[in-house]
């Protein structure tokens, strides 16, 4: 047994160069590779991260600009609209308004109609009369005329 130990000292004695050899090894790869890497990664990272967060605060703020851009043109479109009704209703109005206008001067005419018809009316009336008469007084006389002249002629 104590040459098995005797054997494993030895070994362990051989070995303790490579032993020193990959702890500097290791050390020098903490340092020269792994750290650098690891800034790297961690850069690398952190700039992914912020192009991120910051691709998601383009796309909020053009978010927030295209709902403003649509309330614009809602009240735009709600403007027009009620222009439209605005020109609408005048047009309205203004169609009464020529109605009625039109509806007077036609009840004035209307009356000047009456009243120049009862005028020649009453004129025709007074003529017919007139005639009447005359027509009257001639057929008195015709049936007079006859009868006076066989009176004389008796």
């Amino acid at each position: 047994m104590n040459q098995v130990l005797d054997q494993l000292g030895e070994l362990l004695l051989g070995s303790v160069p490579t032993i020193i050899f990959l702890l500097i090894t290791v050390a020098a790869y903490r340092v020269l590779v792994y750290r650098p890497l690891v800034r790297t990664l961690e850069e690398r990272h952190r700039l992914t991260e912020g192009a991120f967060e910051q691709a998601k605060a383009d796309i909020a703020a053009a978010d927030e600009r295209t709902e403003e851009y649509e309330q614009r043109l809602r009240e735009a479109r709600i403007a027009i609209f009620k222009a439209q009704e605005q020109q609408r209703e005048a047009a309205l109005k203004a169609r009464y308004a020529a109605a009625a206008e039109a509806r007077t001067a036609a009840e004035g005419r209307l009356r000047q109609y009456r009243t120049d018809l009862e005028r020649e009316a009453e004129i025709a009336r007074g003529e017919l009369q007139q005639r009447a008469e005359q027509t009257a007084g001639d057929i008195i006389k015709a049936v007079l005329s006859p009868a006076s002249a066989q009176a004389g002629a008796s």
